[in-house]
This record gives structure tokens, sequence and C-alpha cells, in this order.
């Protein structure tokens, strides 16, 4: 009998397991599911259907390729930065590796031990990276197919809250890892607009953005991703004009996303002091000049010439961070201090959901005439446990491993699902759940 091993059962894992156990009613495969934390495991596999669920430390090498070596394929669902020992196990043990994480440079490393252990590497299977790649590649192959020449390819995705009669004037929080909202954007930004090289440094990221209207749901705001140059060669899009990726937000999110950017608060690269007895007031306060006669706020606003009475510093107040509240951390960096300051205000209540937004513009040439149309997906999610984005990234991920135990994806080596074998049964099984886009023609 086929097994399908899923090593991680935190949050973000629900919608994977679920679906998996569903699945697997008819008992067609066996399915473990690991975690260090056991009880996590188990209560995971109460989602119905047949699972096994076993503790694991993937740093005792031994059990993991035990475990490992039982399997058929394993869904690598632990942090990022630890992929690298599930992925050697498999290399040893000969399994296909799937996940949701990005190729990276460091994965590269493995491409000659990867081969010759004939195994597939699937990564990028969730929804950005995933199901933006799948959706693109499918418009982009259909455009191609009957001879047309792409000249311009922009993608947004967001992860966002979804409309609700709660107040929140920054209209997020968070759905997915908070570490990554608050250093989102750092390095330099490369893209591609109209044949011309454009980069964006991480000081002006949230002052250039861009405007986008999603029929029924009105307009957002995107910024840039770090460097959408790599998927040119990925997408086959060597000669294209103009080719943007970027995250989308709520309109007026950016400008007071800034304020942080600008003051120094993201900064990841040192740890402050006396954090353990820092009020919020004090955080902001520490990067800001002294002077014993002004306020926290009339510095902050004379630093950075906004208005005391204006939204972006209504959206400051609202989070508390002017209160003289403990932060509650013992030490941390400024990118942490703000990440545990943001978790009190911006961690889903149970009567809030999310929702996921992905919208895509094409521009293509076809026998002379150019023409524009875009797509959109928006996913609302049930709850604050049953999220949009967890059933976006899970879904996909999960469908893709029953295709390549069934076999129905044959590919081996790293891959990312951009091919026709592996997007087209996603994005329509995608459907049954009410994963789809909607077409919008411009011109």
């Amino acid at each position: 009998m086929n097994t399908i091993l899923c090593i991680g059962a935190g949050r973000s894992t629900r919608a994977l397991i679920s679906y998996l156990c569903q699945f697997n009613k008819a008992d067609e495969f066996r399915l473990i599911i690991a975690d260090k934390n056991l009880q996590m495991a188990q209560e995971k596999i109460t989602l119905g259907g047949k699972a096994e669920a076993v503790a694991l430390d993937i740093f005792e090498e031994e059990a993991l390729d035990q475990l490992v070596g039982e399997a058929s394929l394993v869904i690598s669902m632990v942090p990022a930065n630890l992929h690298h020992r599930v992925l050697e196990s498999c290399i040893r043990q000969r399994k296909d590796f799937v996940s949701a994480s990005y190729v990276t440079e460091e994965l590269m490393q493995y491409q000659e031990a990867i081969e010759e252990a004939g195994i597939l590497v699937m990564k990028e299977c969730g929804l950005d990276p995933g199901i933006d790649h799948m959706s693109a590649m499918q418009e982009l192959d259909a455009i191609r197919n009957k001879g047309g020449r792409v000249n311009t390819f922009e993608t947004f995705t967001g992860g966002l809250l979804a409309p609700s009669k709660v107040e929140n004037p920054w209209e997020y929080k968070f759905t997915w890892n908070p570490r990554n909202v608050v250093l989102a954007g750092q390095g330099v930004v490369k893209f591609l607009q109209e044949g011309r090289y454009k980069y964006i440094p991480y000081n002006k990221l949230f002052n250039r953005t861009e405007i986008i209207y999603i029929p029924q749901y009105g307009y957002f705001e995107g910024y840039a991703n770090r460097d959408s140059l790599k998927y040119r060669e990925v997408y086959g899009l060597q000669d294209i004009q103009t080719l943007y990726r970027g995250t989308l937000r709520r309109v007026g999110y950016c400008k007071a996303w800034n304020v942080f950017v600008q003051i120094g608060a993201t900064d990841d690269s040192y740890q402050m002091e006396g954090v353990a007895h820092m009020s919020h007031r004090q955080f902001i306060n520490s990067f800001l000049s002294y002077n014993p006669d002004d306020s926290v706020e009339l510095k902050l606003a004379h630093y950075l010439n906004i208005g005391l009475d204006s939204d972006i510093m209504y959206k400051l107040k609202w989070l508390g961070l002017f209160e003289d509240a403990l932060v509650g951390l013992e030490k941390g960096s400024p990118a942490q201090i703000l990440e545990h300051i943001l978790r009190k205000k911006w961690t889903l209540n149970t009567e809030e959901k999310d929702m996921v937004v992905m919208w895509h513009r094409f521009v293509y040439e076809l026998e002379g005439k150019l023409s524009e149309y875009h797509t959109h997906m928006v996913v609302k999610g049930k709850n604050a446990n049953e999220t949009a984005m967890a059933d976006t990234v899970g879904l996909p991920l999960g469908i893709v491993a029953i295709n390549v135990l069934n076999g129905k994806i044959k590919t081996k080596g790293i891959q990312r699902p951009i091919s026709a074998e592996v997007y087209e049964p996603v994005l329509r099984a995608l459907k049954g759940y009410g994963i789809t886009f909607e077409k919008s023609l411009i011109h």
C-alpha cells in the first residue's frame, strides 16, 4: 500500500490534512501525520478519514530516516529553514518530496543528488507561490498556443481581512506567517516595465504602489515583490516587455506601514536593550530624537511630516503604539518586537474571516492586434480556524501530492507546478472547493 507522510502539523496544515483524510475515506493509502508535538498531530487526524499520528523530531536523523523510508511520498510542512533536513532524508531514502515553499539557491545545491536519487522535488505548490503559477501558466500557454505573443504579465496576491463590522482602520490582520509580513519587501525589488529594468530600494517600496480594481470587491493597492525577473525563464517569457509580481493590501495600508520602515522598526539585524521593561510607547520613542518637551506623537509626526489628525496617525493609535502597555518580551530585534505588538490587534477574532485575493493582467499581440484581459480569484474563509489562506495553500498541495502518488505526475527532479500535466488537474479539482477565476476583457 502506498504511504503519504506529512511532516509538520501546525495550524497552517489544517486544510491540507483535512483534504488528505477525506480523500482517504476508502482507506486507499496509508496516511501518517508526524510532528514533534504528538497532540497537535492527533488533533489534526480527527478531521475524518483514516490516518495515523506519530511523534517525530526531525533533528533525530535515525528516526526521521526510518519514517521517511516507510513512505512513498513526503509532504514537508516544517518551517522553511528546516526543509533541508526532510529533503536530505528523502534523498537518502529515495522518496518524492512536495512542499509549498520557494525554490531557493540553497535547494539548487541539492540538484545533482536529487537527480541521482531519481526523485521528484515539487516545490511552490501552495497559494503564492502555487496557484499563482498554475493559473498564470494556464492563461500564458493558452495565449501562446493560439499564436499570441505575451507583451505584459502582472500578478498580485494578498492575504487580507474579509469585510467586517469590527472596527479596523487597516482592514488587515495576520492570516499567515506574521514574521514574513513584518519583513516583507526587504532587499532590492527588481522588475521589468515597458522593456526597462526597474529597481526599488526598501526605503521607497511602500511609496511606490499600484491601484488595482477587482470587480465587486473594489480597489486595492499593491506593492512590488522582491525579484520578478527570475520568473522570466520560469514562465518562458524571455522577450516580455513588462513583468511585475506584487502583494495586495487595502488602500491606505502601505502609507501607514511605511512609518515602521522609515523609523527602523522592521530591522531584524540587531537586538534592542531593555526590552523586558519596554512599553509600546517607549518602543516607538526609541527611534525618535530626544526632546523632553514634545510628545512621542508630535515627534513622530514632525519626523515623517504627517498630520497629528491624519488617517496614518489614527491607524497607529488604533494599534496601541502610543500606550504604556508593556511589550511583553524579554528580548528581541525591532522587527520581533513590532511583530509581538501587532499580534495583539492583528490576530483574527472568532467572528472574523480572512480573504485571499489574486489578480492577473495579460496583454498580448495576435495578428498585429494588442488585446488585454484580467483574471481574478477571491476566496473567503469560514472562520478564524478554517481560513481562506489555509485552504488556498493546503488544497493545491494535497491535490498535487495525490496526483504524484497515483502516478499522474511522472516528472522527476526539482520542479514547480508550471506544466499542464500538473496545473490542469489541480485547477480543475480546486473548482470543486469554490476556488475559481473570473475573466474581465479590457480590449
